[in-house]
């Protein structure tokens, strides 16, 4: 197997990644009316806080065609106090002024400055477009049974208890609607010569409200389990529009992954003593959304739990030869990619992510706050300009916190915890960031470091095992010895992310991981922080990613408007599939793949393409298109 370097492609029309990202259509209607849930009127419904665009040709609006008798909700928790949303460094808000996209981004990274720099294949990569649409890229989770979820029920699931038809039946009957269901008032009718006990919904505020805790019934599971589909919107975001239209928590929803934003994705989830009824009602409430397969279950859903996902991606308007995709895909499906962290890892602004992770782990806690807040050339909008023009100039929280109406993004939070607690004290400041959010930075910085030292094992030993590189046998490490080399294949090989409890190989590229920690002033072999949280164990890898049930066909089509598939939705609805003309004035190259958990498909779309996938790279060449 060749290795290759990373080398300019020119192209037509650019690729848009953004899987797992937080980066907001630029057409896309910041504040919709809620109308037909019977919320208060006086009911919040937030921006799409801290978010930032990343395509600079403005596509047709998918929700103009949207199916109607539902709301297309664009609703966050706002509240201070519920920090459960992840939030990640560089989101903010639209404004409608500013410069260009292209310019702004113009200061981003690029996929060498992350250490992305080899391919696997000789092929001779290709343009195309990805996530024209987002109904292009399709994501269904695979559970740890193996089994892919699909939305194809939305029945809700009758408790097996049946009762005689008394009166005191009927009364039990009438408390338990009521009490599960605050907003619905109940009667009992006569209709030739049988009764009916009638539910009908009662305006106001309590339409929605929680239930009453005593009644669920104790022969039922406490989780009820579902299916969502959902369309342009990541996983968090999803949950807290679910819990602000059920007026719960967020942290009562558990789920195996997160899910691409820009993508169609089908995902188990479940909550906690929600009836399948309530969840249902949403269905006639939000656009964009769709739940269903319901069921109650004793328990509720691990985060990492899942066997990976299965993809359905369409790359329109590709410029290769049918020789040049039958050449890409048989490299994809025989050899696979490097497993790189995809460019989402490092975030969006001039400041990376891996640069705040890296002055966390040196214990260096100003640079921290001077990383997170300071003016930065690029992709800022006015009101974050502002913030960080005040914080440089008077170093005063509360000041900056004053230009800053989003408060829930990473910049809010960390001055509302200076104000808090001072600036003698930025580690508990620091600590007011949702932990998750924090961890971010020092796992973008480990990620950091495994590119770059998986892009010197492949430069330094190609694509082959060799003595001293690391396999894994169940959950331990162990080295490869010399009489053992013909045993293995570079798709066994590991490389470790760096920590305390990790081993390292025994070849050069061991001296190439110590070399890049001491140039950041951290050891290799006292990876413990001070505070517990910031210790890292580190963890192993595979460097090749060979992608199962891969498959692919071109089409051709004439408008770039309609979708090339049919999606779980449209299977429920009955829409036949699409045709295709024999002959037309574009190509699209449809694959589908699955890929096990934490691995990056436009990494696996970068290989067949063979171009950078950074904003950068890809808004610039989007602006040359358009000239």
């Amino acid at each position: 197997m060749e290795t290759m370097e990373v080398t300019g492609v020119s192209m037509k029309r650019s690729l848009s990644i953004d899987e797992n990202d937080d980066l907001a259509q630029a057409d896309e209607a910041k504040r919709q009316k809620v109308s037909e849930c019977h919320l208060a009127k006086d009911q919040e419904t937030l921006d799409d806080g801290c978010a930032l665009n990343n395509e600079t040709v403005t596509r047709q609006s998918e929700t103009t065609t949207a199916r109607e008798g539902r709301i297309n909700v664009e609703a966050q928790i706002e509240e201070e106090e519920e920090e459960d949303g992840l939030l990640e460094e560089g989101e903010e808000e639209e404004e409608e002024d500013g410069e260009s996209f292209a310019d702004m981004m113009k200061h981003g990274l690029t996929e060498v400055d992350v250490g992305i720099t080899k391919f696997v294949s000789s092929h001779q990569g290709f343009s195309g477009i990805l996530k024209e649409r987002y109904s292009d890229f399709i994501v269904h989770e695979i559970g740890k049974d193996g089994r892919i979820s699909h939305l194809d029920n939305l029945s809700v699931p009758v408790d097996d208890e049946v009762f005689e038809d008394t009166k005191e039946k009927r009364t039990i009957i009438h408390q338990a609607v009521k009490s599960l269901f605050p907003g619905l008032e109940t009667k009992t009718e006569e209709r030739d010569g049988k009764k009916y006990i009638v539910a009908y919904h009662a305006a106001g505020k309590k339409a929605l409200a929680n239930p009453r805790k005593h009644s669920w019934p104790k022969s039922r599971g406490s989780y009820c389990h579902f299916v969502l589909y959902k369309e342009n919107k990541d996983t968090m975001d999803a949950i807290n529009v679910l819990s602000k239209f059920l007026r719960v928590k967020p942290n009562i929803f558990s789920y195996m992954g997160t899910k691409d934003k820009r993508a169609i994705t089908v995902q188990e989830i479940a909550v906690l003593k929600i009836t399948a009824q309530r969840l249902a009602h949403l269905n006639k409430c939000l656009m964009n959304f769709k739940l269903g397969n319901f069921s109650y279950q004793k328990n509720p859903l691990k985060l990492g739990e899942l066997q990976g996902n299965q993809f359905t991606v369409v790359l329109r308007n590709i410029t290769g030869t049918d020789h040049q995709v039958q050449q890409a895909m048989n490299s994809l499906k025989e050899i696979g990619f490097i497993n790189y962290y995809g460019m989402q890892r490092f975030g969006t602004t001039a400041v990376p992510t891996y640069q705040v992770g890296r002055a966390i782990l040196q214990n260096c806690w100003d640079e921290v706050v001077d990383l997170i807040l300071k003016p930065r050339p690029g992709a800022e909008k006015g009101y974050l300009v502002k913030c960080r023009e005040e914080w440089a100039k008077t170093k005063d929280p509360d000041a900056a916190l004053k230009k800053l109406p989003v408060k829930r993004c990473v910049e809010g939070q960390l001055l509302r915890g200076l104000s808090k607690y001072g600036l003698k004290n930025i580690v508990s400041a620091f600590g007011i960031i949702p932990r998750n959010n924090r961890l971010m930075y020092i796992h973008s910085y480990q990620s950091y470091v495994w590119n770059n030292m998986v892009s010197k094992r492949i430069e330094e030993y190609g694509l082959k095992p060799v003595p001293g590189d690391l396999v894994l046998k169940g959950a331990t490490a162990t080295y490869i010895e010399e009489a053992d080399v013909n045993s293995y294949s570079i798709h066994d090989v590991v490389m470790p992310l760096p920590g305390f409890d990790v081993l390292y190989p025994k070849h050069k590229i061991s001296e190439t991981y110590k070399e890049m920690l001491a140039a950041d002033h951290l050891k290799i072999d006292n990876m413990k922080h001070k505070i517990r949280d910031y210790s890292l164990s580190g963890a192993y890898r595979k460097i090749i990613i060979r992608p199962q049930n891969v498959s692919w066909e071109v089409v051709s089509y004439d408008d770039p408007r309609i979708p090339l598939f049919n999606t779980d939705l449209d299977n429920l609805e009955g829409k036949p599939p699409p045709v295709f003309a024999a002959e037309g004035k574009y190509r699209a190259l449809k694959m589908d793949f699955s890929l096990p958990p934490s691995t990056y498909a436009t990494m696996a779309i970068r290989e067949v393409l063979k171009m950078d996938t950074s904003i950068k790279k890809q808004t610039q060449l989007n602006t040359t298109w358009l000239r």
